[in-house]
């Protein structure tokens, strides 16, 4: 599903000595993976996911997904395949519109943007019935405001935007760093509930090491731009969280 090969990317600002984010990163993630990337701050791992939506092209390197090249795509053109949940809760919706009108608007995200999707009954009762599942009675409160929710409340409701139409890849920029442990679990839990259903290629970017623990069937680690560990299912299983705590001490 997506293959990196030889992924550089370097930023320069002004006279400063060039910053490598990601150095020569080769890597395979296959469909139905979902692969938890962790590292201390500033190792590259928002810079891969950046790289993998477009939101920043490579110094050099290869991107291909579904075995074509993005390599040079910009991010409005791989948005059709990629969806990116962020880790503030408020970047995903707009606030001032109805839940049913976020719902609206991501349906629109990979639609010809002259076709028009009417918010009728059918698509009231399609999202109510996904909501639904989420277990927190937002099915009933299709016209509240967006803003008035919580922030796990919003971010539960930004991953099933993000699933609505033939999506391949999610990215989780660490959805949960804002939210309280009760919220942060009924998040990352829909997120592996939502891979399973769909069959995504989840890539999951956390500093919460017991999430790193429990969740994806493959974990990865990353330091100063390059891929340090890299620990297929079979090892996950054997992993402890204290051999996790120890890549950090």
């Amino acid at each position: 599903m997506i293959d990196l090969q030889n992924l550089y990317k370097t930023f320069t600002i002004g006279e400063a000595k060039p910053i490598n984010a990601v150095q020569n990163i080769s890597l395979s993630i296959d469909k139905n993976d979902f692969v938890v990337i962790v590292g201390a701050n500033g190792s590259g791992k928002s810079t891969l996911l950046n790289l993998i939506s477009g939101n920043v092209l490579p110094s050099s390197g290869k991107i291909f997904i579904a075995s074509k090249d993005v390599s040079r795509l910009p991010e409005y053109k791989r948005s059709p395949a990629i969806a990116r949940v962020f880790q503030n809760p408020f970047s995903g919706t707009a606030a001032d519109l109805s839940i049913i009108d976020n719902f609206r608007l991501a349906a629109l995200r990979t639609q010809n943007k002259t076709l028009k999707i009417g918010v009728n009954q059918n698509f009231k009762n399609k999202i109510a019935q996904q909501i639904a599942q989420l277990g927190m009675g937002l099915e009933d409160k299709l016209e509240q405001a967006m803003g008035s929710l919580s922030g796990g409340q919003r971010q539960a409701l930004t991953l099933l935007m993000a699933v609505m139409d033939d999506l391949k890849i999610l990215l989780l920029d660490e959805p949960t760093a804002a939210l309280d442990p009760r919220s942060a679990d009924k998040v990352m839990q829909l997120a592996q509930q939502l891979t399973q259903q769909y069959q995504l290629c989840t890539i999951l970017i956390t500093h919460n090491l017991k999430d790193a623990f429990t969740y994806g069937n493959r974990i990865i680690q990353m330091a100063e731009g390059k891929i340090s560990k890299d620990l297929d299912a079979t090892s996950k299983t054997k992993l402890t969280q204290n051999e996790i705590f120890s890549w950090f001490s």
